[in-house]
């Protein structure tokens, strides 16, 4: 069994929080729903009775045994009419329902009318002798859900990510050429480490064959900056950015900096073909990004990345 990442283990808790908060609702409402499967009208009354006191939920309705509708779409606007009849058979979760689970809450997916993130919980209505008669839906917006999630941090762990099969397939026929930022790489990484170390730079994404920079502030790290060449040449651009100490937060070692971005250069200049176009380092979460030549991506802890030597890359 392949290990869940951090966030397929965060969703898989939040799951398990929906599903348990929704359970008591759905189950008492089908047990209603159960003495009235053959009289719409009453069936109407007790839906609509439950979406006037619904929090969040966006349409409740009812299918018989065999998924075909049985009664209009009741949301908390009243009822979303002509959906006696539909079919929903091929749908996901009425698969799972018919397949004999008596209480399943969909994955999320894409609505079709409004276009959003939803899902859908159906529940078994049972007769007394326990045979199945129908079941009962309710549909949600994940806008509109509780919020029963902490916040998700990522795992920081080595990714490696293919990029344009095209651009794997023509490698061996480009060479790096020489940029404005490889000329004077050396100060120009000079300039970014202070940056980071002086005047409020967490993040830093140096973009080697395109000669710029990206950089996201502390003291704004909603907006990003773009610094081109002729900026990234001129020490006096430190002057346009406040002067503050290295970030609290920041889990870098601020003496590894350097290190890290002498590798940048080395991964820069040892291949021809195979050449790194674009690095970054976020000193908040200790994450090294790389993008190379063959347009593959790592991502991987700065720590982890200096122990990579250039033999790690690019063999013996």
């Amino acid at each position: 069994m392949v290990n869940e990442t951090k966030l397929q283990k965060a969703v898989s808790k939040q799951r398990q929080t929906l599903e348990a908060l929704l359970f008591d609702s759905m189950s008492h409402l089908a047990a209603l729903c159960a003495k009235q499967m053959d009289n719409i009208a009453e069936l109407e009354n007790l839906l609509s009775a439950e979406m006037s006191k619904a929090e969040y939920c966006k349409y409740l309705w009812v299918v018989d045994k065999t998924g075909r509708q049985i009664i209009d779409d009741a949301s908390r606007t009243g009822f979303k009419r002509g959906q006696i009849g539909r079919d929903r058979i091929a749908r996901p979760y009425m698969q799972r329902a018919l397949k004999g689970d008596d209480y399943y809450l969909s994955e999320a997916y894409i609505s079709r009318n409004r276009k959003r993130p939803s899902l859908t919980a159906i529940k078994s209505i049972r007769d007394d002798n326990g045979s199945v008669i129908g079941y009962l839906g309710a549909d949600f917006d994940l806008r509109e859900l509780p919020q029963t999630a902490d916040q998700y941090e990522d795992d920081n762990i080595w990714k490696q990510i293919k990029g344009d099969p095209a651009i794997r397939s023509s490698l061996f026929s480009q060479q790096r050429t020489e940029s404005a930022m490889d000329a004077q790489i050396d100060d120009i990484l000079s300039l970014i480490e202070e940056l980071i170390l002086a005047n409020g730079v967490f993040h830093a994404k140096l973009h080697f064959s395109s000669s710029r920079a990206t950089l996201w502030l502390v003291d704004n790290p909603f907006v990003y900056q773009i610094l081109n060449m002729d900026e990234l040449s001129d020490p006096d651009i430190c002057l346009a950015f406040r002067h503050q100490a290295y970030f609290d937060k920041a889990i870098v070692d601020p003496l590894k900096i350097a290190l890290i971005f002498k590798q940048f250069k080395d991964l820069r200049f040892a291949d021809e073909t195979i050449y790194l176009r674009a690095a970054s380092l976020n000193v908040v979460n200790g994450m090294v990004g790389l993008n190379f030549s063959c347009d593959g991506s790592h991502y991987m802890h700065y720590e982890e990345f200096l122990e990579k030597s250039m033999s790690f890359w690019f063999g013996d």
